[in-house]
């Protein structure tokens, strides 16, 4: 008879937990980093317990805010490239359901997190037990359901037995290359108290390596054809590069063939910034080099990337008669996409064999040479709009101060407002994973959370966050997690009262300012909010800066401190970089009273017949 062990619910989980495992650089580590933890009552007795029991093996960190710990778990994933992880769990109640946008922000960019919610009892026996959302028409509905259509994998556990299969088919998910994404298991809270007799083969150490999928020999030979027939090839890096781990083997093909390389938000850093085929960024927040290339590239060979409207500038980018799309990917969804030539493959793999194939094939001179001066223009550009001012600064001004006093070594984290189409085209990229861009939901409120758990994967890390001040009044908690935690960030926020990017989006559009400003919004009084004091509050050393060389000074300073540190500059809502940049398909109304909306519909309606349909 096979070997048991009698364990609730909860301590099997627990226990699991700690026995996964994976090598990086040669090294046997645990795969799960840790647990961030809200404890409530559909949680504390039972998993609370269990995550007491395993603590040395398997650290628990308290947050703040339930969408702050998912958040930081998702960018520790994020940080290591998705080769390690981490789990959350809440309460049953608005603890779990705070955490949807998280789970929603994992699934977007294809990232692995395990969410451990408390759900309703099982035995239904005390319901509607405190925080029960009760559906009068099914009785089998939670507010956990909520997390479905944001979950790669959900399952409910209604009985301890259940946890076999349900953590099997978990890990599947979560380190899978190509279904990747959160998983979701509610945990009924009476059951996570149950004991049941485990097998003790569930509890042996399991590493979990990287599954590299090898092309299909016919998807190779079409891909290899397209590539040498093209004369203007360009390739667009995304995440998958750097999640593949396949930043040199990009390197060396580039220079191998002559291939310009542009890069998304989630590919940026895939290549250095200052290295001669790299273009920079690409679409709507492109720079004026890759944008150039792309319109006239005969050939996209896209790594790695779902190609969403900003890469693509919302399919009206490539203009070439007759262009084609080589989507290497290892999910067939994203390497199919816009009637590509798919090449479902790991990148590394991919890159590997087409550099092996395609032998001493090379682009054209003249396209190389068009490249070299693109990327010169466009450093001129980059440097004029981020060289130092002595008025109110913009985005891109604070962005060169950050990058002079603290510079490419340091690992920059920013997701939603205006910041990352100015970074995305701006910030000087060094190593791998030195750029973090949470831009695939552009969630507010990531920034600070986000920096947390990139410090908790990379510790010895120079941590950069940069943050607007609406993204800051969101979600600002984690600075308390962080000085707790001994994980200190350099936190910078841009302060323009407002809403500055969407603003300039309705301007765009020709709408009227309004309710996004601070001052364009409904009110009896403006809110003086010190963001320096109210940092200081939660324990960060924090400093108002007056300027551009304030802003430096303090940054230098700020390096020194033992702590999170926070500095606050004023800056220009209006401002942002016109070099580069491209159409987004942003609807505006066929009527209007307002002439601007009637004129901005006329510009729209012209741009639209560009896109690729």
């Amino acid at each position: 008879m096979s070997k048991t062990i009698r364990l609730t619910m909860a301590q099997a989980l627990a226990t699991f937990l700690t026995r996964q495992k994976t090598v990086i650089d040669g090294k046997t580590v645990p795969l799960f980093g840790g647990v961030f933890a809200i404890f409530g009552h559909g949680n504390v007795a039972g998993l609370g317990e269990a995550l007491y029991q395993v603590r040395g093996a398997l650290p628990t960190y308290r947050a703040h805010n339930e969408q702050g710990m998912a958040h930081a778990a998702i960018a520790f994933a994020k940080a290591s490239f998705r080769r390690r992880m981490m789990a959350v769990t809440s309460s049953i109640g608005p603890g779990a359901t705070n955490m949807v946008t998280a789970a929603a922000l994992a699934h977007v960019n294809r990232l692995p997190l395990l969410l451990l919610p408390g759900d309703v009892f099982a035995s239904r026996a005390p319901d509607p037990v405190l925080q029960q959302v009760e559906s009068f028409g099914d009785g089998t509905v939670s507010a956990n359901d909520v997390f479905r259509p944001v979950s790669r994998y959900f399952d409910r556990i209604t009985r301890p037995e259940q946890l076999i299969s349900a953590l099997a088919r978990a890990m599947q998910v979560l380190t899978d290359p190509a279904e990747c994404g959160p998983v979701t298991l509610a945990l009924c809270q009476d059951v996570q108290a149950e004991a049941f007799d485990y097998p003790a083969a569930m509890f042996e150490e399991r590493v979990w390596t990287p599954r590299r999928p090898q092309p299909d020999a016919g998807e190779l030979d079409a891909a290899v054809a397209a590539i040498r027939a093209a004369h203007k090839p360009v390739i667009i890096a995304g995440g998958g590069v750097l999640y593949s781990e396949a930043a040199e083997g990009l390197r060396a093909f580039a220079e191998r063939h002559g291939v310009p390389v542009m890069e998304t938000n989630a590919g940026k850093s895939s290549l250095p910034h200052d290295h001669p085929l790299n273009m920079g960024s690409v679409g709507v927040t492109g720079s004026s080099a890759s944008n150039l290339l792309a319109e006239q590239a005969d050939l996209v060979l896209a790594v790695g990337s779902r190609l969403q409207d900003f890469t693509t500038g919302s399919w009206a980018l490539f203009k070439a008669e007759g262009v084609r799309i080589v989507g290497l990917n290892v999910q067939p969804f994203d390497a199919s996409k816009h009637r590509a030539l798919p090449l479902i493959s790991d990148a590394k793999v991919g890159l590997d064999l087409l550099d092996g194939r395609l032998g001493n094939w090379q682009a054209d001179d003249a396209w190389q040479a068009t490249a070299k001066a693109a990327k010169e223009k466009w450093l001129g550009q980059a440097k004029a709009v981020t060289d130092p001012t002595n008025a109110l600064p913009s985005d891109a001004q604070v962005i060169g101060a950050v990058h002079r006093a603290r510079g490419s070594e340091a690992t920059l984290v920013c997701a939603a407002g205006g910041l990352p189409g100015e970074l995305h085209k701006l910030w000087p990229a060094g190593v791998p994973g030195s750029y973090h861009m949470e831009y695939g939901f552009s969630t507010m409120g990531y920034e600070i959370a986000g920096g947390l758990g990139v410090k908790i994967a990379k510790p010895e890390h120079d941590v950069i966050v940069m943050v607007g001040d609406g993204s800051y009044m969101m979600l600002n908690s984690e600075i308390a997690s962080s000085v707790m935690l001994g994980k200190k960030l350099t936190i910078v926020v841009l302060d323009n009262r407002g809403f500055g990017c969407i603003n300039r989006l309705q301007m765009a559009t020709g709408g009227a300012n309004f309710n996004n400003l601070l001052k364009d919004t409904e009110h009896e009084t403006l809110p003086e909010i010190d963001f320096a004091a109210h940092a200081a509050s939660m324990g960060a050393w924090s400093r108002k800066v007056a300027s551009i060389a304030e802003l430096e000074a303090g940054l230098k300073d700020a390096a020194a401190i033992d702590r999170t540190t926070v500095l606050v500059i004023d800056t220009d809502p209006l401002i942002s970089t016109e070099a580069g940049g491209h159409w987004w398909d942003v609807a505006v109304p066929e009527v209007s009273a307002r002439p601007q909306v009637n004129a901005a519909r006329r510009e729209y309606e012209a741009a639209v017949k560009g896109q690729r349909l």
